[in-house]
């Protein structure tokens, strides 16, 4: 349960707050995860991050800047935000949790379903994190201890790139939630969370990174996604079901991209 709440005016402040407190401490955002289960924080010390200036939406060239506080849905309503990720923000189901989450949080936080990851993934993101400066998100994700993400960095917006989750209903657990992207060179890639064993509890998104480089028909992507991916059997579906749909999907937004790519 949080017992002190610091709201630092900056980002050394901030740092330095979380360096004293150390373990006790951790970073509130929106608080949409600390404050609700299966995410229920047990630390004892929370730092805002509200008064760190970090909501702004910016586009320099055709890389998008956004800042790490900006909602879900400030993301999923602005005009400049690329439409594979507008979609993965309704992956949120509840308006009333994207006005709450944040990007940034929605990253950093250890969740059981990565409902956006597998876009950002697909996009190339970038992370600008107050301790490293600027990184690959996938090498962001593989750091056990997260650091403090001041932005997200979409380095091309004009990128194809389309999402889907299956669920069974509006409200249900993530069964697959797929992301590809293409270019116009042909380069892709392939995103897929839920087709590996959580860690200590949480997701980290697959990239098939072999399956990428290959120029496969639409029937070898589909057997070849398929057997890259090694999922868990449990309520949402048998192992069997969710590498057969993981296929489906994949191959699926690859050919929409394709299309997009030749219409572009």
């Amino acid at each position: 349960m949080i017992e002190h709440f610091f709201k630092p005016s900056n980002t050394d402040q901030a740092l330095n707050l979380m360096k004293e407190h150390g373990s006790n401490a951790t970073w509130f955002a929106g608080g949409s995860k600390l404050n609700a289960r299966p995410s229920l924080t047990k630390k004892t010390v929370a730092i805002s991050l509200h008064n760190l200036a970090l909501e702004s939406i910016e586009l320099r060239g055709n890389s998008l800047y956004i800042g790490a506080m900006c909602r879900v849905q400030s993301v999923l309503d602005h005009e400049l935000t690329p439409y594979g990720l507008k979609q993965a923000a309704q992956f949120i189901y509840s308006k009333h949790l994207r006005n709450q989450a944040t990007i940034g949080g929605e990253i950093a936080a250890f969740q059981e379903e990565a409902l956006l990851l597998p876009v950002l993934i697909a996009l190339k993101t970038r992370i600008v994190t107050a301790e490293v400066g600027e990184m690959n998100i996938e090498d962001y994700l593989e750091s056990a201890s997260r650091g403090l993400i001041l932005q997200v960095v979409i380095p091309d917006v004009n990128l194809v790139c389309l999402a889907y989750n299956l669920t069974r209903s509006a409200a249900g657990l993530s069964i697959i939630n797929a992301a590809v992207s293409l270019d116009q060179a042909g380069e892709s890639v392939i995103a897929i969370d839920g087709v590996s064993p959580r860690r200590a509890g949480y997701s980290i998104p697959v990239r098939l990174r072999d399956i990428e480089a290959q120029k496969l028909t639409e029937e070898q992507l589909e057997k070849a996604v398929a057997n890259s991916v090694f999922p868990e059997a449990d309520i949402r579906g048998s192992v069997d079901y969710k590498q057969y749909i993981s296929g489906i999907l994949v191959t699926d937004l690859f050919a929409e991209c394709q299309r997009l790519v030749k219409e572009a």
